[in-house]
């Protein structure tokens, strides 16, 4: 390791004690997204209190900011992000499912590990910068809405991204591995219809029903369904049905759509096909509706350029290590949950000679706890779930890491991931990918041909241009 990169990771151990305490005020704050107030708050003081420059706000968004550090190039971005999912309070540390809170929120995707970590990273990033005095600046974006607001995408509209030489961020998971391959793109709209009310019996000509409108928009998209890509998905919830008494025709009723590809241009196709249904249906029902866009974000574009740099230093780095006593929690947990003997990580999922390899690990490490790095992956790969770092990735070139956070196979949005993201184990990942990611900058800031071998491979693959999903006049909203 070099002299640069000691300097990264001691600064980092330096700050273990304060990266910890941030994950876990985080956690207890729980909020949900586009509603992280003070979880933002708390990102913007210890920021300042680091030396970095914090601008708030950004885009319009109350609870995004900017953090930055040093001048001129390279810019290396780090992504955070904070917010909780709702009916997951949980208490940490334990091995049953215990509310705080009745159906109070938590964080279910360790996105309070995801936001410390990242704040790891851009102190040692930082303590690099302010010790050599070599150019380049690191800037540390908070990005709420991550479960449903889609920030980044919004940012993405208004070019925030577009500055930036390379982003880097993680992911807490139940697996050491550097993450690779697209996902889908993916739309949220919520479509309200309004028709009149009236006695469902005695003067059923003088209603006009919503809730028809919405049956008969799901209907229409039933059919939608053969005449679209096998690679796109179509989702709906209905969120208002209009009232529980059957002897009314419903004045009003609501859905809410999610339409997804694996390509965005693809998504936004299809997306306006779903409106013209729900023009059809309105048509047929003689109701008016209101069109809410609520979100929308891209597949993401992988780089393997940037991948192997980030490998080669988790390589150089190793993975968390466990104390006896955290093992035997781990252990416990495991059992609470089926699928604790899964092969876990991308590699395992796509390349059947690396997913051996991944099993004998497995087998070798003999806890719950992935105590190993899985096997890099440079094939194409598909996740079918998405994330606004895909609009990130299509602006510039971007990559990103797994750190074990949970043990094998725990599932994704569970009470098992909020009971451990506030322990010892949770905390220990927010630190190893601080200095993962850190490490990997370092490189970044140092050797400009990586820098633009990234470009390069990052040109190629976002050749067709970028299609945003979010419309000019869209801003972020909750839905009803």
């Amino acid at each position: 390791m070099t002299e640069e990169k000691k300097l990264v990771i001691a600064k980092i151990e330096e700050k273990a004690g304060r990266i910890a305490e941030v994950a876990d005020q985080i956690w207890d704050y729980a909020e949900l997204s586009l509603q992280e107030e003070k979880s933002a708050a708390l990102y913007c003081k210890v920021l300042e209190e680091e030396g970095f420059q914090v601008e708030k706000g950004i885009c319009g968004i109350a609870t995004a900011f900017a953090a930055s550090y040093g001048n001129g190039r390279p810019v290396i971005g780090i992504l955070a992000e904070y917010d909780a999912l709702s009916g997951l309070s949980q208490r940490a540390g334990s091995l049953t499912r215990e509310e705080l809170t009745p159906g109070g929120c938590g964080h279910g995707c360790g996105h309070n590990l995801l936001g410390a970590g990242a704040f790891a990273a851009a102190i040692g990033i930082r303590a690099y910068l302010e010790q050599t005095r070599r150019p380049g600046t690191v800037i540390l974006y908070g990005c709420p809405g991550e479960e449903g607001g889609a920030a980044k995408a919004f940012m993405a509209r208004d070019g925030v991204w577009r500055g930036l030489d390379a982003a880097l961020t993680w992911h807490p998971e139940d697996v050491n591995e550097v993450q690779t391959g697209s996902s889908n793109s993916c739309i949220q709209v919520q479509y309200k219809f309004q028709g009149v009310a009236s006695h469902a019996s005695g003067a059923p000509e003088k209603g006009r029903s919503a809730l028809d409108a919405v049956e008969l928009m799901n209907i229409g998209v039933q059919f939608l369904r053969e005449h679209m890509s096998d690679q796109a998905r179509v989702h709906y919830a209905i969120t208002d049905a209009g009232g529980c008494s059957p002897n009314v025709v419903q004045p009003r009723a609501s859905v809410l759509y999610m339409v997804r590809s694996n390509h965005v241009s693809e998504a936004v196709e299809l997306q306006k096909r779903v409106d013209r249904i729900a023009e059809g249906a309105a048509l047929m029902t003689d109701t008016t509706y209101e069109r809410k866009f609520i979100d929308g974000l891209a597949d993401t574009v992988t780089n393997h350029v940037l991948e192997q740099v980030l490998y080669d230093n988790f390589c150089e780095l190793g993975v968390p290590s466990y104390t006896k006593e955290e093992h035997a929690f781990a252990d416990a947990l495991s059992k609470t949950y089926p699928g604790s003997d899964a092969v876990p990580g991308v590699a395992a999922k796509y390349d059947p000679v690396l997913r051996e390899q991944t099993r004998a690990q497995r087998e070798k490490c003999g806890h719950a706890m992935n105590e190993f790095l899985a096997p890099l992956y440079t094939g194409d790969a598909f996740e079918p779930g998405s994330t606004d770092v895909g609009d990130v990735s299509w602006l510039v070139p971007t990559a990103q890491i797994h750190v074990a956070s949970w043990p094998n196979g725990c599932p994704g949005h569970s009470w098992q991931n909020v009971s451990c993201d506030r322990t010892e184990i949770g905390h220990k990942a927010a630190v190893h990918a601080g200095k993962v990611l850190a490490a990997a900058a370092v490189d970044l800031l140092t050797d400009p041909e990586l820098l633009g071998k990234a470009r390069a491979e990052f040109e190629l693959r976002t050749r067709e241009g970028y299609t945003c999903p979010i419309p000019a006049d869209a801003v972020p909203v909750i839905p009803d």
